[in-house]
């Protein structure tokens, strides 16, 4: 568990982060310890609610199986989520994560999926049953779709093709121009809407740019309500590129892809990794087409976004950002010293 900073007299936040894949999981897993569930942990825990807002595209796998066959938002992403937010990480949470290895119908689907299905189908109504598998897993948070429409994504890549779903799209390894939803602007769920309007502090990333993060703002009234937001808004960068999708980006280049779909500038902070990655790994992952995120400073502040620049990762076989470490900036810097909207 990584340490507490030090209270210093704020009062607690109200965080919304938003993503979808490992990414926003990552990132949940982190902030939960720091989570008042009663008014009195608030003197010595800064975080008063956290809510999670989750792209809804996936369509591979056990999640893609289940929307095919019961017309279901995809449960992968929520259910990850709901696991990194469970109390704690025991029983309950090995279960839901608990993969079927065998059966003609039950091969690959994992046990949350399936009881995210089961519970949709009783209730009628997807965002009900992640609210009662929060309520089953004691989650520090609250976890919500970005809409319950039933959406697909679709990509127009460089070459002028278009490929529609989020698995086809990731696996072509060609360079996107840009994304939308299938249908367009579908509505949001209300309550994130409103959790966003609540805010005090706004993460989005990190996540896959075209398939996590974009996919959320397209959603109808999201990017808005964040750009109309009173909440400092903070954009987590990716470590590594992604082969074909983001090949070549910088991290000035993520944000310009993200202002271009939104329409409007959102961030007022950028977090950035500054640490060297291990030549043995930097090998593995150019052989696969991945490169570091170039942090281009002059090119962020142009755009209006501070930048944050820290030891951020973790190399255990793959590079990943370093949960502690990344959670222990945010608190320290958004909600300790209360960084605000950076000075022009």
């Amino acid at each position: 568990m990584p340490a507490r900073p030090q209270r210093v007299g704020t009062r607690p936040v109200r965080i919304v982060a938003v993503g979808g894949g490992t990414g926003l999981s990552t990132l949940l897993r982190g902030l939960k310890e720091h989570v008042a569930r009663r008014p009195l942990d608030r003197v010595r825990l800064p975080i008063a609610d956290l809510a999670a807002v989750v792209t809804v595209t996936d369509d591979g796998g056990s999640s893609g199986r289940l929307r095919r066959a019961y017309d279901i938002l995809p449960p992968g992403d929520i259910r990850n989520c709901l696991v990194a937010l469970s109390k704690d990480e025991a029983l309950l949470s090995r279960l839901f994560q608990y993969r079927f290895p065998a059966g003609s119908g039950l091969r690959g689907h994992s046990f949350g999926n399936l009881f995210l299905a089961a519970m949709a189908s009783v209730t009628g109504d997807f965002a009900e049953a992640v609210r009662f598998s929060g309520q089953v897993l004691a989650i520090r948070g609250r976890i919500f779709p970005s809409t319950t429409a039933n959406v697909d994504l679709e990509a127009e890549m460089a070459d002028g093709s278009v490929i529609r779903g989020e698995t086809r799209i990731a696996r072509s390894g060609r360079r996107i121009r840009r994304v939308r939803l299938v249908p367009r602007r579908p509505k949001p769920l209300p309550e994130v809407l409103e959790a966003i309007g609540a805010a005090d502090l706004i993460l989005v990333g990190p996540g896959s740019l075209y398939t996590s993060i974009i996919p959320n703002l397209l959603v109808a009234g999201v990017a808005e309500a964040i750009a109309r937001s009173r909440a400092t808004r903070v954009y987590i960068a990716n470590l590594m590129t992604q082969p074909g999708e983001t090949e070549g980006y910088t991290v000035a280049d993520h944000v310009r892809a993200i202002y271009d779909h939104a329409r409007r500038r959102l961030f007022d902070w950028v977090v950035v990794n500054r640490q060297s990655i291990s030549p043995r790994l930097l090998r593995r992952y150019r052989a696969q087409g991945a490169e570091p995120v170039r942090a281009d400073l002059e090119p962020l502040q142009r755009l209006g976004v501070g930048v944050i620049a820290d030891e951020l990762v973790e190399e255990d076989g793959v590079v990943r950002h370093n949960i502690a470490r990344l959670t222990r900036l945010l608190l320290e810097e958004f909600i300790l010293h209360r960084r605000t909207r950076p000075s022009r």
